[in-house]
């Protein structure tokens, strides 16, 4: 097997995508990034997401280019039915489909399906029942922003990722590489729907947060920036750099213990509390005591040093930092994740590949195409191939 054929294993695949935010185009972008042919479909002039902020100086989307990154592009008048047959045909031609453009009939699968049998059509809803929603008002019904924020702060805390859309695009490449597996095999096709939604509350049931208010009848409560269940916080050093400190194991625990000089404190609370500091959960339940011990020696010394002293430990630890600084880090600026990208009407920069090595190799981040870029090359006349049902 050649590195090309072990880094891109869907060059055979053959997608048209039609979509907008975040997670259906990010499904797109990842699946382009193992090999497979992608082209998007926009109306003309583009859809909603295609001067979504961030922008340049110049009102060129960064949003748009950076979730599109290796995709062909076209755009078709979406709302006649010659411009609905233009694509419709282009669909049938590849054989799969990726949208989240629920409610439109001439995309619909058995419509599709009986020109094409074999047809592989992932559709990214808001709900099971199909009503909208998006990652903010997902997050909300999924219980997040009731326990996320300051232990005193009354009222939801939204966070600034929008994780389910990252989840939910993942889930769905996952779901159209599964579909391929199954149409090499028996050559059938799938209809696979995949709920935002439904994204967020298995994630919320997999990682214990719904099943603990089933079970346990209580409530996560809000930690601020400590850890559930472990011990876990951030310091302040004495020039005011920001640190998130990490004890999983007792050995992390017994190291942050020994650096702060409070070996002897540590020794003597546990016998005046019957407590055992060993046990991930005592150093939970008793994690502000442990806070007030630490916080001085943090806040007694400047983040070079505090930098230095914890790289000599185990404790798992790491100093905030802005996207600039993260942006001119070396974690970024040799990581070969990263390659050097000329995107017309941004500029260039590093810009990632798929964030996984294969035999060592990445695969390079390739160009956002210009909207409608391949509209010519791609809508022509198609030639509808033969396929027994």
């Amino acid at each position: 097997m050649t590195i090309r054929e072990a880094t891109q294993p869907l060059s055979d695949a053959r997608i048209v995508e039609i979509s907008s935010f975040v997670a259906s185009p990010l499904a797109g972008m990842t699946l382009a990034q193992l090999g497979a042919d992608v082209v998007r479909v926009d109306p003309i002039g583009g859809a909603a997401d295609c001067h979504r902020w961030p922008l340049t100086d110049e009102g060129e989307s960064i949003y748009w280019t950076g979730l599109n990154k290796g995709k062909h592009s076209v755009t078709a008048d979406l709302r006649t039915p010659a411009g609905q047959q233009r694509v419709t045909d282009l669909i049938v031609e590849r054989g799969i489909l990726l949208t989240n453009t629920a409610g439109r009939d001439w995309l619909d699968y058995d419509r599709l399906a009986a020109r094409r049998p074999d047809l592989i059509r992932l559709e990214i809803l808001g709900r099971a029942d199909g009503s909208a929603a998006v990652d903010y008002t997902v997050n909300a019904a999924a219980g997040f922003p009731l326990v996320t924020g300051p232990a005193d702060h009354d009222g939801p805390v939204n966070h600034v990722l929008p994780a389910w859309d990252v989840l939910c695009g993942v889930y769905a490449a996952l779901a159209i590489t599964a579909a391929l597996r199954h149409r090499d095999a028996t050559g059938e096709g799938s209809r696979i729907t995949l709920p935002l939604e439904d994204v967020a509350l298995a994630t919320a049931g997999n990682l214990g947060f719904l099943t603990e208010a089933l079970i346990c009848g209580r409530e996560r409560p809000r930690l601020g920036n400590g850890l559930y269940g472990q011990y876990g916080q951030h310091f302040t050093s004495a020039d005011g750099i920001a640190f998130m400190v990490v004890t999983l194991t007792p050995r992390h625990f017994r190291d942050l213990t020994e650096l702060t000089g409070h070996t002897a404190t540590i020794t003597a609370l546990a016998e005046a509390l019957n407590a055992d500091f060993t046990d991930e959960g005592t150093r939970y339940q008793h994690r502000d005591l442990l806070t007030a011990l630490y916080t001085p020696w943090f806040r007694d010394h400047t983040a070079e040093q505090i930098s230095t002293a914890l790289a000599a430990t185990s404790v798992l630890w790491e100093r905030y930092r802005t996207f600039h600084e993260v942006a001119t880090d070396p974690r970024v600026t040799d990581n070969p994740l990263f390659t050097p990208l000329k995107q017309p009407g941004i500029g260039e920069y590093p810009a990632p590949g798929l964030p996984m090595s294969v035999n060592g190799e990445h695969v390079a981040a390739r160009p956002a195409p210009q909207l409608g870029e391949h509209t010519n090359s791609l809508l022509g006349e198609h030639t509808e191939p033969s396929h027994d049902s």
